[in-house]
């Protein structure tokens, strides 16, 4: 019997849940798609991952769960590919997969614990995803994610802590620490420890793990802790995501943001004279209701001012139940006009980027072996013999290969460059030769 598929849209949250998932369905004939809401575009990614899932394969359980299906469950159950639909908190559930209702969807507001369904084991991915935080307190006007994932609560320090040393016993020379606000870790705690303190924690007791990147950041809530360890420990990965979501003041109210365009373009300032090396990514929304082109100016300028070389691109989309909803909107067509504007600016910072890395040696996390990885910075790196599996990318479903012991023993004695094993979750240091703008493409050092 085939056993279950996980298809996981959206971000790095979803991923690390989609372990916890593929251990509670073992050896179940299902398709699971982990939906995300983020955007409109983001729902209608899920209703054709569905109808794709049941092509693909007519006789298993189909199961939705994620964003979309916790705010949304009466759409999805009726879908006629749809068998089940399961919310936020019951996906994680072992009791909520044993049981016979159709649709097991809870009030996500009411749920206080994260801990407990932290993954077993990542044997799909080449880097381990560890969540330390869920929900959101803060109630952004263009944002419908809190109704998906509730209020902010943080996993203890002691769980995550144990969590990631035993995937560093296991073999995982790098960790990420997700979450849907990750920098709000804390407050919900006995002694309300802030992020710095549990990244401090981590490093410390857990001298094994090599590598520790972090998912996305709130600029406004970074403390000194954390900025000092960003910015001085070689373990933590010289690779900084911002929630910018605009460049303008204006905009950034309207949006009820927390920060303002100085705090944004001073943070990165500080960050890159501390830390030279790091690169910074940013989320951004082009056509943002009320903007117009001068605002949009600000945006476009802030890809310059803040040194962001991967950026993530949105056109705004309207999303039921929002303030901005309700806001006077920009035409599509300009919003689809400004993001390709906003990608424009970007890939050239990127390429420009890119460039300053040919001649140098990196240690790459490599996640198809001899194929492709990533460096610190998180440029991706191509090398020369065929891929085994895909890494995770945040927005797409994740790859649905697995790595067996039987494989991963063939691939590790059997593929090598230079007498260099090329496994999936190696870390090998990489002359970069050469960049199209996109990739970097290198040699065993």
């Amino acid at each position: 019997m085939p056993g279950p598929q996980i298809i996981s849209l959206g971000c790095r949250l979803n991923i690390a849940e989609s372990e916890a998932i593929r251990a509670l369905t073992a050896g179940r004939d299902l398709v699971v798609i982990n939906s995300c809401a983020v955007t409109n575009t983001a729902v209608a990614e899920t209703r054709k991952a569905i109808r794709r899932a049941r092509a693909d394969r007519p006789g298993a359980e189909i199961v939705v769960t994620g964003c979309a299906a916790q705010i949304d469950p009466t759409a999805f159950a009726a879908m006629p590919e749809v068998d089940r639909v399961l919310g936020n908190a019951e996906k994680l559930s072992g009791d909520a997969w044993a049981a016979p209702e159709p649709v097991l969807v809870g009030d996500i507001a009411r749920v206080r614990e994260t801990a407990p369904h932290l993954a077993p084991a990542f044997s799909a991915h080449a880097r381990a995803f560890v969540e330390v935080q869920n929900g959101c307190d803060h109630r952004c006007t263009f944002c419908v994610i809190p109704q998906g994932r509730g209020n902010s609560r943080s996993v203890p320090a002691g769980a995550a802590i144990d969590r990631i040393a035993a995937l560093a016993e296991a073999g995982h020379r790098e960790v990420v620490l997700t979450g849907v606000d990750l920098t709000s870790y804390g407050p919900d705690l006995p002694g309300a420890p802030t992020l710095g303190q549990l990244v401090e924690r981590i490093l410390h007791r857990v001298p094994a793990l090599e590598r520790l990147r972090l998912s996305s950041l709130d600029g406004i809530e970074i403390d000194d802790r954390l900025f000092a360890l960003l910015t001085q420990e070689k373990r933590m990965m010289p690779h900084v995501h911002l929630s910018l979501q605009a460049g303008s003041d204006l905009i950034l109210k309207r949006m009820k943001r927390r920060h303002s365009r100085a705090q944004s373009v001073g943070l990165v300032e500080r960050l890159k004279a501390a830390r030279p090396d790091i690169a910074i990514g940013a989320d951004l929304i082009a056509g943002f209701p009320t903007e117009d082109d001068a605002l949009f100016a600000e945006t476009l300028a802030l890809i310059d001012d803040c040194d962001i070389v991967h950026a993530h691109i949105f056109p705004y989309s309207e999303r039921d139940g929002t303030p901005a909803a309700r806001m006077p909107a920009v035409p599509v067509p300009v919003r689809k006009a400004r993001a390709a504007l906003l990608r424009e600016a970007g890939a050239r910072r990127k390429a420009a980027w890119l460039q300053t890395l040919v001649g140098t040696k990196q240690d790459v996390l490599v996640e198809r072996p001899g194929d492709r990885g990533h460096t610190p910075g998180f440029a991706e790196v191509r090398f020369s013999l065929p891929p085994v599996r895909p890494e995770p990318v945040e927005g797409q479903p994740s790859p649905q290969a697995t790595f067996s012991a039987a494989s991963s023993a063939s691939t590790s004695s059997a593929r090598t460059v230079e007498g260099a094993a090329r496994t999936a979750g190696s870390i090998s240091a990489i002359h970069i030769l050469a960049t199209d703008g996109k990739t970097l493409t290198g040699i065993p050092a």
